[in-house]
């Protein structure tokens, strides 16, 4: 070799030495609040999230950015909030804005191969942005034609007998989403359920040789209602030592008068009847029955990882599109703007990422957009609202608190959250305050304290400056199945009479 030639493969060789970018897994689970072990919630038995923790970094203080499945998923995928977006609601963000880059696309124009399977988008037929992917999993043949709907509960997964099952339900007829519904199934059915035919997909894939880089997004129904889960998950619980979370009697007292209204009435439709039935526990042991299955689903996924070519070049992100209120200020569920609807599960794991962290400070899942277009080299998108996370998952220690924005079900609610407070401004104008320090619980609201109004005005500072009107309601829409696709398309008006 002359000495031109050597200098050349000198130049040369740092290209062919570069790493691949690395593999992503994208977790999803659904109404997951901090209930696990990582946070230190005692009572929940996850040991395998706990597990990914430590092999990580978990996020504590983390928040969704929607209230409630739609406009949160549909946040993360397009890294815009409802307020830039106008998908508040049901409205179906790939309609609307059909110029926004999702997740996989980005994955897929960076060369990855993209697959996908269950509740990462709404549940419904023709909420799955069918664009980027190299595959996307449904369990039903027939559901491809169908604009491809979960259908996590069908003909062909278990349900309890007699349905529905759970003391609240029992001998109503159930018509929808199976609210407040659990029971433990046979664990012989354990196969037989939704998730669990996902998952097995996923680590399928990860068995097969992967010639490029993969985005591979696992999306749970589980811990969502109903809790129907094998038994032996129930079984991991001491019924008799259920501990619910603190109560406060008079905790809706000092609400606005219009959010006050509403979650009286709601308390008395379902917290109360509850009470009336002594099932408060017994609900909350379906729902951490549901969580244990979820964590043992996150398991079964991760071993096949540790087994695969793929264990060292894997970033693992575990996510919930928001929480959960068990009781707490008289709900059960989302859609609030209150500590236990926003704070989730975040944890990452992999190459370039910290072992053994908890970071505290605070951050929106709208952050795993940039933080991938950063750690796996994808590219740029523009009007990303989240910031990149890759440089505190390298290093925890350069984390700084920040205020982070969630925005309510309509144009002008939100919150502004951080280490210190909560912020909570209505669209009819009444707010909430809560010194998260000191009341956790959120059980003091302090938006009248004329003291605090300097603490109000620079968290409204972080709030938009103006909101993107409501986009086009699904209700407007029609939904046209073309053979393994669909489209929406508006409906027509029928002419006003004269």
């Amino acid at each position: 070799m002359n000495s031109f030639s050597a200098f050349l493969l000198v130049l040369v060789s740092p290209l062919f030495a570069k790493e691949s970018p690395p593999n992503v897994i994208f977790f999803a689970v659904d109404d997951l609040c901090d209930w696990v072990g990582a946070m230190g919630h005692a009572q929940a038995k996850t040991p395998n999230i706990d597990k990914l923790a430590g092999r990580g970094v978990s996020f504590s203080n983390a928040h969704s950015p929607g209230v409630f499945c739609t406009p949160s998923r549909s946040a993360i995928f397009t890294g815009q909030f409802a307020s830039t977006t106008g998908c508040y609601g049901t409205e179906i963000y790939f309609h609307n804005h059909p110029e926004l880059r999702p997740i996989q696309v980005s994955f897929a124009k960076a060369g990855y191969s993209t697959y996908g399977a269950g509740k990462l988008f709404h549940h419904q037929a023709g909420y799955i942005d069918q664009r980027g992917w190299s595959q996307f999993f449904l369990r039903n043949a027939d559901n491809k034609r169908k604009g491809w709907p979960l259908d996590s509960w069908g003909s062909d997964t278990p349900l309890p007998n007699p349905f529905p099952n759970s003391i609240y339900n029992r001998g109503r007829q159930i018509t929808g989403g199976m609210f407040l519904e659990w029971a433990g199934l046979a664990n012989s059915q354990e196969e037989q359920m939704a998730d669990t035919k996902r998952v097995n997909w996923a680590c399928s894939l990860l068995k097969q040789k992967h010639d490029k880089p993969f985005f591979l997004a696992v999306g749970l129904y589980a811990p969502h209602f109903p809790n129907y889960v094998p038994k032996k998950y129930f079984d991991l619980y001491d019924a008799d030592r259920i501990k619910a979370p603190p109560y406060k009697e008079d905790d809706l007292d000092d609400l606005p008068p219009l959010i006050k209204r509403k979650k009286i009435n709601r308390k008395r439709q379902h917290h109360d009847r509850l009470v009336e039935l002594g099932a408060v526990e017994k609900a909350i042991h379906g729902y951490l029955a549901a969580v244990s299955y979820a964590d043992a689903m996150l398991g079964r996924l991760l071993d096949v990882l540790e087994q695969s070519a793929y264990a060292k070049n894997t970033v693992v992100v575990l996510w919930s599109d928001h929480g959960f209120q068990h009781g707490q200020k008289g709900d059960w569920g989302k859609h609030t703007l209150w500590e236990r609807t926003s704070n989730v599960p975040f944890i990452w794991a992999g190459p370039g990422v910290a072992k053994g962290k908890t970071i505290n400070a605070t951050v929106s899942l709208i952050d795993m957009y940039p933080t991938f277009v950063e750690m796996c080299d994808l590219p740029p998108v523009q009007g990303l609202e989240g910031i990149s996370l890759a440089s505190i998952l390298e290093n925890p220690g350069r984390a700084t608190d920040r205020d982070v924005f969630l925005p309510y079900l309509d144009p002008g609610g939100y919150a502004i959250v951080n280490q210190n407070w909560r912020y909570i401004h209505y669209s009819d104008g009444t707010e909430e305050l809560y010194d998260v320090r000191n009341d956790p619980h959120e059980w003091n609201n302090l938006a009248g304290k004329s003291n605090l109004e300097e603490i109000k005005k620079k968290l409204k500072a972080s709030a938009p400056k103006s909101f993107a009107p409501v986009g086009i309601s699904r209700n407007r829409l029609r939904l046209i199945n073309e053979g393994e696709s669909y489209r929406w398309e508006l409906k027509q008006r029928p002419p006003r009479k004269k």
